[in-house]
């Protein structure tokens, strides 16, 4: 049987050097003091609806202040997104 052909294997060359790239962040600082007072603000909202036996914050809103006050909290998990 005859003997195959033994292939030449090239020589290992690095790939050529990077240059690195400064990342640009921006500053960022606004988000977690807006997202920690839309949470609490929100739970405020429920509490003070509660306790106050539906006659605050809005009396017109009923119970749609529960919705209000989830209203906050989902817009601060909106905000948290934003975190870096």
């Amino acid at each position: 049987m005859p003997k195959s052909r033994i292939r030449k294997k090239a020589d290992y060359t690095p790939p050529a050097a990077k240059q690195t790239t400064a990342l640009k962040l921006t500053s960022r600082s606004w988000v977690a003091p807006v997202m920690l007072a839309l949470f609490l603000i929100g739970l405020a909202w429920i509490v003070v609806f509660y306790v106050t036996d539906g006659k605050l914050p809005i009396d017109a809103l009923g119970n749609w202040n529960i919705v209000a006050g989830f209203g906050f909290i989902a817009a601060g998990f909106g905000v948290s997104t934003q975190w870096k």
